[in-house]
């Protein structure tokens, strides 16, 4: 019985279909009902439309003559194109929404989102029913025109949708239904009194230090200010969901604020940083340098803070990570906090991670999210399995300016979030007037991120309201923007405004949480005005390098020779690549008497030794799991079916966790995970191999505004042991220099130890040394120059004994040389490859060579000058201190050293420099001119007749 208009409509255009396509449409049918997306559009619009075809009788009846009544086709059509202006609302509803505060945005092509576009009119769509085009419509939206209304106002008010761009369909369909179904929770009468609150205390705060603290520099947060009640929603979200750390990490605009009421951190702690200097007794008195050996501090802007706070039964540690001007390079640091604070490192094999134990938070400008590459390297992170860490959510707090450069100065992408769309992450862009939107997608992004563990974006459209700081005047350059600026009332008036208007709080009570406020601020800054500061007392720290000397690092043979077999077992029936295999069955007698150790065995090691002690390793790089030079191989790989096995893992001595990754194609990004990681699990050995030592250039920030200076500037320790392969081989000049230089003009206040080892034993026993540094007040980052072709050098190995009794050496004296010390005339000091090879010259020539002797100083920094002074003490008939390197003069160790050697050479005695001439490129591009120069340079070394000249190549 047909019961209504459609119902009739339907039988009719049915009717049309018999015989062998009626069959065919009830084939589609069916693949509809299992599969909406393997039948044409066509279908499934049809299908939505007119519902299911009429059964098939069991026998095919003889072919009737086709009945009068035709399909619609007008009507088809515009049911389809009704289902296209939805799914356009969906995709480009953002470009017209209303999420720009001042108004200064360039309006989008919004005709996509209009119906006559398509050539709808109110009435037919009023023909429809909603859910013809709207799945899961409210059941108070019956029309299709109530649908598209319904859409229109979803997608285009102040907070702004981008999901099509996520192909994951279960991660989609739930985004739309959550926005669609407005599945979050409108905020109560308490809730949004709480909200205004919080405003009016981050305006307040601003306004203050504005009025008081008169020019100087803040970098204020007014324009987004709702970004701090966000982020006091996302831990609220993230503490009710059992999270234990909350990482974050910022630029400097709203640093201040953040610190203040998110962090915790005392209004007049921060006021005294403004007043005077927060603590006299932090910096060095007058005309001393002893006192807090090793701080310099930073900038108030740049200063992290931690804070504990409770929810139900979880206490959640929050972290805000120190940071440079260097802005988005805080990224993958706080990348690093994360997944450092999710694992589980007390056990064998590789850590056990549990995502739910931290979450991340970044907030970044919208100049730099498009325009620093680290923001893509990081963002590339979110599903690889040695760096993912569960999702982030990332806040760009959009000013529209960067510094005083305007969007369309800064980036070619329509917004400034544009990027992560290649990452598939979900983008929210709201207005930061509307502070109840803000909260709201603070709380889809926090939902999403606890269901789908995977990143998040909300774009945080607001102003400025001052220039790039509080000095600079922005009229200069943006005096159309910054008119419409000064006329624009405060989030915290606007909110003020709505809440009066709905009844929530009256004008008198919003003038008395002003006034609060305002008290709290005054009663801050009266305790600290007149304070004087305790005059500081100088005292002198004991270098530790003194401390450091004094660690022991030997183990046992015994002990030696029980793990490394354990570590030549594997399962039965693992087929391990036959040409390794043999490589790996040479190791079995290598602790015996007799034998020698190679560099890949010692590395081996002193990795399994460590976690044997119970200190966990983390171990990345591009090729970290096999080498670049394939010397390591502590992950191998079965030939038959790919599955892997990590001898360390199954060592039935360990006691700690022991990770290896191998990883992306990136050094800024991935040595600043390491470092944020060690940082927040200082009793981890946590390093970091770059393919070549000249890629570390890339990671130059990291290196010289964290590893090197973090310490000084933020009291923040790390022990981030960084291998990078050094040497000149001929392969050009991309793959000869670690930049060893550079280094050695960083090293200041034993911020870290740069060494050069010539031996395995030396490098079993520096490993060994720098994990019994952690967690202590020693700790310091390790930077070596790994070698390359000496990692199979017979040279380079060592006797058994001297891992078992041995212990590192900052100075080494070539054997066979120094002998009769009243002979010698020229002391050689080198480091490194060179003094390998000059060892082989010497073996070749075969003569005595008592007018010499060789010093190879593996510890450049801190250089070893009473350990060097002591061996110079003993040849008193010393012409000639000769520093012999590969590099070029401007270049390697020489430029650092001379002063030192200079320092402790015997009185009038020469210091010399043999090796290459000053060069802009660190290496020649051809072998042979390699070979010349190589070979020139050791043959002046040890050519007696050139004592007292100055030997540099090509002079």
């Amino acid at each position: 019985m047909i019961t209504n208009k459609r119902d009739e409509q339907a039988q009719g255009a049915w009717e049309s279909y018999y015989g062998p396509n009626l069959g065919y449409v009830q084939e589609q049918y069916e693949r509809y009902v299992n599969d909406p997306e393997s039948v044409d559009e066509t279908y499934r619009k049809v299908f939505q439309l007119w519902g299911a075809p009429p059964m098939a009788s069991a026998e095919l009846e003889p072919a009737a003559a086709p009945k009068s009544v035709a399909l619609d086709g007008n009507l088809l059509k515009k049911g389809v194109d009704a289902g296209k202006l939805v799914w356009n609302i969906r995709t480009y509803g953002h470009l017209a929404a209303d999420i720009d505060p001042l108004g200064i945005l360039t309006k989008a092509d919004t005709r996509v989102l209009e119906p006559e576009q398509y050539g709808l009119s109110q009435s037919d769509l009023e023909a429809f029913p909603a859910s013809l085009i709207w799945d899961g419509a409210p059941d108070n939206v019956r029309t299709g025109w109530e649908a598209i209304q319904k859409l229109r106002q979803t997608y285009t008010g102040t907070i702004a949708y981008e999901f099509s761009h996520v192909h994951e369909v279960e991660e989609r369909v739930w985004l739309n239904r959550q926005v669609e179904n407005q599945s979050v929770v409108p905020l109560n009468a308490e809730q949004k009194k709480a909200l205004l609150e919080r405003l009016v205390e981050v305006d307040q705060f601003e306004e203050f230090l504005h009025k008081t603290f008169v020019g100087q520099k803040r970098f204020s947060i007014e324009g987004t200010d709702t970004m701090v009640p966000m982020l006091d929603e996302l831990v609220r979200h993230m503490v009710d969901e059992g999270a234990e750390h909350i990482l974050m990490g910022m630029a400097h605009r709203g640093r201040l604020n953040v610190l203040a009421h998110v962090l915790g951190k005392p209004y007049d702690k921060i006021f005294a940083e403004f007043h005077h200097s927060p603590n006299k007794k932090m910096f060095p008195s007058e005309g001393s340098m002893g006192i807090n050996f090793g701080w310099t501090g930073d900038v108030k802007y740049h200063l992290g803070a931690n804070r504990t706070v409770e929810g139900g039964d979880v206490k959640a540690k929050i972290t805000l990570a120190n940071n440079p001007s260097h802005l988005e390079y805080v990224n993958p640091v706080v990348e690093g906090f994360a997944r450092a604070a999710q694992e589980d490192r007390t056990e064998p094999g590789y850590p056990q991670q549990d995502v739910n134990k931290a979450a991340t938070v970044l907030i970044h400008g919208d100049s730099a999210f498009p325009g620093e590459g680290i923001v893509a390297e990081t963002l590339n992170f979110n599903k690889l399995p040695g760096f993912q860490n569960g999702g982030t959510i990332h806040i760009i707090a959009n000013n529209n300016i960067g510094f005083t450069t305007e969007s369309k100065d800064s980036r070619s992408t329509h917004y400034a979030s544009d990027l992560a769309k290649g990452y598939e992450i979900p983008i929210v862009h709201v207005n930061a007037d509307d502070p109840e939107a803000c909260i709201n997608a603070m709380r889809l992004a926090s939902e999403y991120r606890n269901k789908f563990k995977k990143d998040f974006l909300i774009d945080l459209v607001g102003y400025r309201r001052y220039g790039h700081n509080e000095t600079d005047d922005p009229d200069t350059t943006q005096p159309l923007v910054y008119q419409k600026v000064k006329t624009h009332p405060r989030v915290a008036a606007i909110y003020a405004d709505i809440l009066i208007k709905e009844g929530v709080i009256s004008k008198e009570e919003s003038a008395q949480i002003i006034q609060q406020v305002q008290e709290r601020l005054k009663a801050a800054y009266d305790r600290i005005k007149d304070k004087e500061q305790d005059p500081a007392n100088s005292y002198h720290q004991t270098p530790a390098e003194e401390r450091i000397a004094k660690i022991k690092t030997a183990v046992p043979i015994g002990k030696l020779r029980k793990i490394n077999k354990d570590l030549l077992s594997r399962p039965d029936d693992f087929n391990v690549y036959p040409k390794l295999q043999r490589i790996l069955e040479r190791r079995e007698t290598a602790l015996n008497e007799g034998e020698k150790v190679d560099w890949g065995l010692a590395e081996t090691l002193a990795f399994a030794s460590i976690v044997a002690d119970g200190k966990p390793i983390r171990l990345t790089g591009q090729d970290a799991e096999r080498a670049t030079f394939a010397h390591r191989n502590l992950v191998l790989h079965d030939t038959k079916n790919g599955s892997t096995y990590c001898p360390i893992h199954h060592l039935p001595d360990a006691k700690a966790s022991f990770a290896i990754y191998n990883s992306p194609l990136s050094e800024a990004a991935v040595l600043g995970f390491e470092y944020g990681y060690n940082v927040y699990s200082p009793e981890t050995l946590v390093i970091w191999e770059a393919q070549y030592g000249d890629f570390s250039n890339v990671a130059q920030v990291i290196t010289d505004q964290f590893i090197s200076a973090g310490r000084s500037k933020w009291g923040q320790k790390s022990s981030l042991v960084m291998l990078l392969p050094h040497g000149y081989e001929g392969a050009g000049p991309e793959h000869s220099s670690a930049r060893l230089e550079r280094f050695l003009q960083l090293g200041g206040e034993e911020n870290f130890t740069v060494a050069n080892v010539t031996t395995a034993a030396q490098y079993f026993h520096l490993l060994r040394r720098q994990a019994a540094l952690t967690e202590s007040e020693d700790a310091r980052p390790l930077i070596l120059m790994s070698p390359k072709s000496l990692i199979r050098n017979a040279r380079v190995a060592s006797s058994p004994a001297e891992f078992a009794e041995g212990t590192f050496k900052p100075v080494l004296e070539q054997p066979g040389l120094g002998g009769r010390p009243e002979r010698v005339e020229r002391i050689v000091l080198c480091s490194g490859k060179i003094a390998v090879e000059l060892e082989e010259a010497l073996e070749k020539s075969g003569e005595a060579n008592e007018w010499l002797h060789i010093l190879r100083v593996e510890q450049l920094y801190p250089f070893p000058e009473k350990e060097v002074a002591g061996i110079l003490a003993r040849f008193t008939n010393v012409k000639e201190i000769l520093w012999v390197q590969e590099e070029p003069e401007n270049m390697g160790a020489w430029r650092y050293i001379e002063s030192k050697l200079r320092k402790v050479a015997p009185k009038d005695t020469p210091v010399n420099y043999n090796g290459r001439p000053e060069r802009s490129s660190t290496a020649s591009g051809f072998q042979q001119v390699h070979a010349f120069e190589q070979q020139q340079i050791v043959a002046a070394a040890l050519n007696q007749k050139s004592i007292k000249h100055n030997i540099t190549l090509g002079r």
